[in-house]
């Protein structure tokens, strides 16, 4: 802590020590600076970057396939399937593509995706309910803290 300099007289320092003049704060007033190896603190900056980036967790969007006439046991395997995305940390997008004259049986397709909503259970919560597009049944499936 130096105090009030004038610009010059803090540059002539800097230099004297052999190290930069950095502006901290420049809307402070007066302006904030140390001196300081300003390679060093760009390398420091670019450490602490990367830490802050390693520690994140990106959340991927996995997508799971079903059919209206999707059997019992294919329909267990694409449960096992949803509820590991889910426990990664995975959102996973749950679509079901209606054919032909399935289109006139949509309940049955409601009905298996709101059972595969009430299998997942503890697992993962339903972040946007089942809703028709065209001829498919999309629902997204978040997985719960």
């Amino acid at each position: 802590m130096v105090g009030i300099l004038p610009i010059r007289e803090a540059i002539a320092r800097a230099y004297a020590e052999g190290m930069d003049l950095l502006e901290i704060s420049p809307t402070a007033n007066p302006p904030v600076c140390k001196i300081l190896d300003y390679g060093k603190f760009k390398y420091e900056q670019q450490k602490k970057k990367n830490e802050a980036r390693k520690k994140q967790k990106v959340i991927e969007l996995k997508e799971v396939k079903i059919r209206p006439g999707t059997g019992e046991h294919d329909f267990q395997v694409k449960l096992r399937a949803v509820q590991s995305f889910l426990e990664a940390g995975d959102k996973v997008k749950v679509s079901l593509r209606f054919k032909g004259r399935e289109m006139a049986h949509q309940e049955l397709g409601a009905k298996m995706m709101e059972r595969l909503r009430e299998e997942v259970g503890e697992v993962g919560k339903a972040e946007l309910m089942p809703k028709l597009e065209n001829r498919q049944m999309i629902m997204v499936l978040a997985p719960t803290k």
